[in-house]
């Protein structure tokens, strides 16, 4: 897609609060083109714009959150991923609460829910960032790195110990069409006992089988199972995708990740921007836009086709 896009129609999402256990109420309006996604939360007197950018990000402990002056919109990443795969650029969310909706703990409600309302093209080109050099970080026993491509591409290998999990590998080429069918749908995922201990801390009040995946000691709690057999690593990256939207901008590269997670993901997307030596812009001139032009590296279904 080489336009930028928003949504067609307003559109309005409610749910429970992942750490509050509160009903938060969305309102999603369409943005003109060079807006971004910015969060707008009000808390009495205070209304706060946020931008969801890299330089915005204020904590990755348990979620991505993102803060601006003194409010904050924690657990964003799940309706970040929503919005790459919609092709969503420019969007304003209105925000009764701290956190974003938890919904089922995937990102596919969301995405179900924008293209009920529709995606509107505006007239402005996206502007893309393309991986010219290899870029790694580690930290202990997590690692990622990401490395030239003609396409968005995720690897990631995920190692537990734990008689439900074990160790995971899956390598996806991200499109909008491959994310809706095999990542989407993935749920966020935790162990019992330490469920048991956020609740203790007046944490994860908004907890529950509905919105996740629940691992005991030597099964997993919910009554209907997994999704895939496999939906922990799928998570992952699509958890991965959402944080790397903080770029604010799409991205043509191969990221690998090993055990990554939120606070790492973010750290990498801030060297990538620290590293101007490593990557350039792809952007389309407005004549070209116009006449609809594409190639092969910005259309992921056809370069699967070929590689």
């Amino acid at each position: 897609m080489l336009h930028q896009c928003t949504i067609t129609n307003l559109l309005h999402i409610s749910g429970i609060g992942l750490h509050t256990g509160s009903i938060i109420n969305m309102v999603l309006r369409p943005a003109k083109a060079g807006t971004g996604i910015i969060f707008e939360r009000k808390e009495g007197n205070i209304t706060q714009r946020i931008k969801a950018c890299a330089q915005n990000v204020v904590d990755t402990r348990m979620a991505t959150v993102i803060g601006d002056g003194q409010l904050r919109v924690s657990t964003i990443e799940h309706l970040m991923a929503a919005l790459v795969a919609c092709h969503i650029d420019n969007l304003i969310i209105q925000i009764d609460g701290p956190e974003v909706p938890i919904m089922d703990g995937s990102a596919a409600p969301f995405i179900d829910k924008i293209l009920s309302v529709g995606v509107t093209r505006l007239e402005q080109s996206r502007k893309i960032i393309s991986i010219t050099k290899p870029i790694h970080l580690q930290e202990g026993d997590k690692r990622i790195s990401i490395i030239p491509s003609r396409f968005l591409r995720i690897s990631f290998d995920l190692d537990f110990n734990h008689p439900c999990i074990k160790r995971q590998s899956r390598s996806f080429k991200v499109s909008q069409q491959g994310f809706r069918q095999d990542i989407a749908a993935a749920r966020t995922f935790g162990f019992y006992e330490e469920v048991e201990y956020l609740k203790s801390q007046g944490l994860a009040k908004g907890g529950s089988l509905d919105n996740a995946v629940v691992i005991g000691t030597d099964r997993i709690l919910n009554p209907e199972g997994l999704r895939y057999a496999d939906e922990f690593v799928r998570h992952k990256i699509l958890d991965t995708v959402g944080d790397f939207s903080l770029l604010g901008h799409s991205i043509l590269g191969h990221i690998k990740s090993h055990k990554g997670g939120h606070d790492i993901n973010h750290k990498m997307v801030e060297k990538i921007l620290a590293s101007p030596d490593s990557w350039r812009y792809i952007e389309f001139s407005k004549s070209e836009v116009q006449a609809g032009l594409s190639i092969p590296v910005l259309q992921p279904e056809v370069a699967m086709a070929k590689a």
